[in-house]
């Protein structure tokens, strides 16, 4: 099973984007999600997660008050708003099923996010 991350794309510093996060075969909601990115030569970080239920959420300092992760069940979606993106938020974003903090499942292509000032 893989997760898989689309709706990145090239913006300016300040733009906004949403991705949003899908798997075929598999109930999302079911699952603690978490959204990473990860800059070529560097490790893999964690941005932000939700858990089942949508009772709790997590940003990593950098992101918050910027970007809203949520789910839509209808849909079997994943989504995580990003606004006003800055340069450094440039990255390959993953989402990916967790468990305390730890993925679940391989990784997906992720989808490219290149934020440029």
């Amino acid at each position: 099973v893989q997760l898989q991350a689309s709706g990145g794309g090239s913006v300016q510093s300040g733009e906004s984007l949403r991705l949003s996060c899908t798997a075929s075969g598999l109930t999302l909601d079911y699952y603690a999600i978490g959204w990473f990115r990860q800059i070529p030569g560097e490790e893999r970080e964690g941005v932000s997660c939700i858990s089942t239920g949508d009772s709790n959420t997590y940003y990593t300092d950098s992101v918050k008050g910027r970007f809203t992760i949520s789910r839509d069940n209808a849909k079997n979606t994943v989504y995580l708003q990003m606004n006003s993106l800055k340069p450094e938020d440039t990255a390959v974003y993953y989402c990916n099923a967790i468990r305390s903090i730890s993925p679940l499942f391989g990784w997906g292509q992720g989808t490219q996010v290149t934020v440029s000032s």
